[in-house]
Protein backbone atom coordinates (compact mmCIF):
# COMPACT_ATOMS: atom_id res chain seq x y z
CA UNK A 1 0.00 0.00 0.00
CA UNK A 2 1.17 3.55 -1.07
CA UNK A 3 1.94 6.07 1.54
CA UNK A 4 -0.64 8.96 0.89
CA UNK A 5 0.95 12.65 0.50
CA UNK A 6 2.02 14.48 3.60
CA UNK A 7 -0.73 16.86 2.43
CA UNK A 8 -3.24 16.50 -0.12
CA UNK A 9 -5.87 18.69 -1.18
CA UNK A 10 -9.49 16.92 -1.32
CA UNK A 11 -11.99 18.38 -3.58
CA UNK A 12 -15.75 17.41 -2.87
CA UNK A 13 -17.57 16.22 -6.03
CA UNK A 14 -21.48 15.37 -6.99
CA UNK A 15 -20.59 12.23 -8.35
CA UNK A 16 -17.79 13.26 -10.63
CA UNK A 17 -14.74 12.45 -9.09
CA UNK A 18 -13.56 9.98 -11.44
CA UNK A 19 -14.25 12.36 -14.50
CA UNK A 20 -13.25 15.31 -12.94
CA UNK A 21 -9.66 13.68 -12.57
CA UNK A 22 -9.57 12.29 -15.99
CA UNK A 23 -10.52 15.42 -17.54
CA UNK A 24 -7.80 17.32 -15.44
CA UNK A 25 -5.14 14.22 -16.13
CA UNK A 26 -6.41 15.08 -20.18
CA UNK A 27 -5.80 18.55 -19.88
CA UNK A 28 -2.67 19.56 -17.91
CA UNK A 29 0.97 18.77 -17.76
CA UNK A 30 2.38 16.60 -15.05
CA UNK A 31 -1.12 15.33 -13.99
CA UNK A 32 -2.74 11.71 -13.49
CA UNK A 33 -4.86 9.53 -12.43
CA UNK A 34 -3.04 7.09 -9.47
CA UNK A 35 -6.33 5.28 -7.96
CA UNK A 36 -10.21 4.69 -7.98
CA UNK A 37 -11.64 3.72 -4.72
CA UNK A 38 -15.00 2.15 -4.54
CA UNK A 39 -17.21 2.02 -1.68
CA UNK A 40 -16.46 -0.70 0.48
CA UNK A 41 -20.46 -0.40 1.88
CA UNK A 42 -23.80 1.97 1.44
CA UNK A 43 -22.65 5.80 2.08
CA UNK A 44 -25.13 8.57 2.15
CA UNK A 45 -24.74 9.60 -1.17
CA UNK A 46 -24.10 6.59 -2.91
CA UNK A 47 -24.26 2.43 -2.44
CA UNK A 48 -21.32 -0.50 -1.65
CA UNK A 49 -19.11 -0.61 -4.62
CA UNK A 50 -20.14 3.13 -6.30
CA UNK A 51 -16.84 5.25 -6.60
CA UNK A 52 -16.32 6.77 -3.49
CA UNK A 53 -13.24 8.22 -3.96
CA UNK A 54 -10.54 8.79 -6.60
CA UNK A 55 -6.79 9.91 -6.09
CA UNK A 56 -5.16 12.36 -8.87
CA UNK A 57 -2.72 14.87 -9.30
CA UNK A 58 -3.19 18.09 -10.66
CA UNK A 59 0.21 19.71 -12.24
CA UNK A 60 1.79 18.23 -9.61
CA UNK A 61 -0.42 18.95 -6.81
CA UNK A 62 -1.90 15.82 -4.85
CA UNK A 63 -5.40 15.89 -4.92
CA UNK A 64 -8.58 13.28 -3.59
CA UNK A 65 -11.66 13.52 -4.73
CA UNK A 66 -14.67 12.93 -2.75
CA UNK A 67 -18.27 12.02 -4.32
CA UNK A 68 -19.88 13.47 -1.11
CA UNK A 69 -23.16 13.98 -2.72
CA UNK A 70 -24.69 16.95 -3.64
CA UNK A 71 -24.60 18.69 0.15
CA UNK A 72 -21.35 20.63 -0.68
CA UNK A 73 -20.91 23.63 -3.98
CA UNK A 74 -17.49 25.10 -4.41
CA UNK A 75 -16.72 28.53 -4.63
CA UNK A 76 -13.87 30.97 -5.57
CA UNK A 77 -12.26 30.80 -2.03
CA UNK A 78 -10.63 27.92 -3.56
CA UNK A 79 -8.56 28.11 -7.32
CA UNK A 80 -6.26 26.00 -9.04
CA UNK A 81 -3.89 29.26 -10.70
CA UNK A 82 -2.17 27.99 -14.11
CA UNK A 83 0.68 30.29 -14.90
CA UNK A 84 1.11 30.25 -18.69
CA UNK A 85 3.47 31.41 -20.88
CA UNK A 86 2.13 32.73 -23.82
CA UNK A 87 -1.33 33.31 -25.23
CA UNK A 88 -0.97 29.36 -27.11
CA UNK A 89 -1.41 27.84 -23.50
CA UNK A 90 -3.46 30.48 -22.21
CA UNK A 91 -6.22 29.92 -24.58
CA UNK A 92 -5.59 25.81 -24.71
CA UNK A 93 -6.31 25.48 -20.75
CA UNK A 94 -9.10 28.75 -20.77
CA UNK A 95 -10.82 27.03 -23.74
CA UNK A 96 -10.76 23.14 -22.44
CA UNK A 97 -12.21 24.27 -19.33
CA UNK A 98 -14.95 26.36 -20.54
CA UNK A 99 -15.74 24.40 -23.62
CA UNK A 100 -15.80 21.11 -21.42
CA UNK A 101 -19.27 22.76 -19.92
CA UNK A 102 -17.32 25.41 -18.01
CA UNK A 103 -17.94 28.81 -17.53
CA UNK A 104 -16.43 32.17 -18.04
CA UNK A 105 -15.79 34.55 -15.55
CA UNK A 106 -13.66 37.94 -14.90
CA UNK A 107 -10.41 38.46 -14.91
CA UNK A 108 -8.94 35.36 -15.99
CA UNK A 109 -11.23 33.22 -14.18
CA UNK A 110 -13.43 30.58 -14.93
CA UNK A 111 -14.94 27.64 -13.39
CA UNK A 112 -15.17 23.96 -14.96
CA UNK A 113 -18.30 21.65 -15.42
CA UNK A 114 -17.90 20.52 -11.67
CA UNK A 115 -17.76 24.06 -10.20
CA UNK A 116 -14.02 24.20 -9.46
CA UNK A 117 -12.34 27.49 -10.18
CA UNK A 118 -9.69 27.92 -12.06
CA UNK A 119 -7.32 31.05 -12.52
CA UNK A 120 -5.70 31.37 -16.28
CA UNK A 121 -2.42 33.56 -15.57
CA UNK A 122 -0.31 34.36 -18.24
CA UNK A 123 3.01 35.25 -16.36
CA UNK A 124 3.12 38.78 -18.14
CA UNK A 125 0.12 39.81 -15.81
CA UNK A 126 1.54 38.72 -13.00
CA UNK A 127 4.74 40.65 -13.64
CA UNK A 128 3.00 43.96 -15.04
CA UNK A 129 0.33 44.12 -12.03
CA UNK A 130 3.41 43.80 -9.51
CA UNK A 131 5.15 46.17 -12.23
CA UNK A 132 7.33 48.46 -9.60
CA UNK A 133 6.17 51.63 -11.14
CA UNK A 134 2.54 51.84 -9.80
CA UNK A 135 1.19 53.85 -13.29
CA UNK A 136 2.59 50.82 -15.09
CA UNK A 137 0.75 48.15 -13.03
CA UNK A 138 -2.28 50.41 -12.77
CA UNK A 139 -2.65 50.41 -16.45
CA UNK A 140 -2.18 46.60 -16.42
CA UNK A 141 -4.35 45.98 -13.69
CA UNK A 142 -7.10 48.22 -15.22
CA UNK A 143 -6.73 46.36 -18.51
CA UNK A 144 -7.22 43.30 -16.85
CA UNK A 145 -10.29 44.20 -15.23
CA UNK A 146 -11.85 44.71 -18.27
CA UNK A 147 -11.68 40.81 -19.48
CA UNK A 148 -12.34 37.20 -18.98
CA UNK A 149 -10.01 35.85 -20.74
CA UNK A 150 -6.52 37.57 -20.23
CA UNK A 151 -5.56 38.54 -23.42
CA UNK A 152 -1.57 38.79 -23.45
CA UNK A 153 -1.64 41.84 -26.24
CA UNK A 154 -3.73 44.06 -24.57
CA UNK A 155 -2.12 43.39 -21.18
CA UNK A 156 2.07 44.43 -22.76
CA UNK A 157 -0.13 47.42 -24.64
CA UNK A 158 -1.03 48.87 -21.01
CA UNK A 159 2.32 48.15 -19.81
CA UNK A 160 3.82 50.49 -22.69
CA UNK A 161 0.89 53.13 -22.03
Amino acid sequence: MATPAKNTVCLWYDGGAKEAARFYADTFPDSFVSAVHHAPGDFPSGKQGDVLTVEFTVMGIPCLGLNGGPGVTHNESFSFQVSTHDQAETDRYWNAIVSNGGEESACGWCKDKWGISWQITPAVLINAVTNPDPAVAKRAFDAMMQMRKINIADIEAALHG
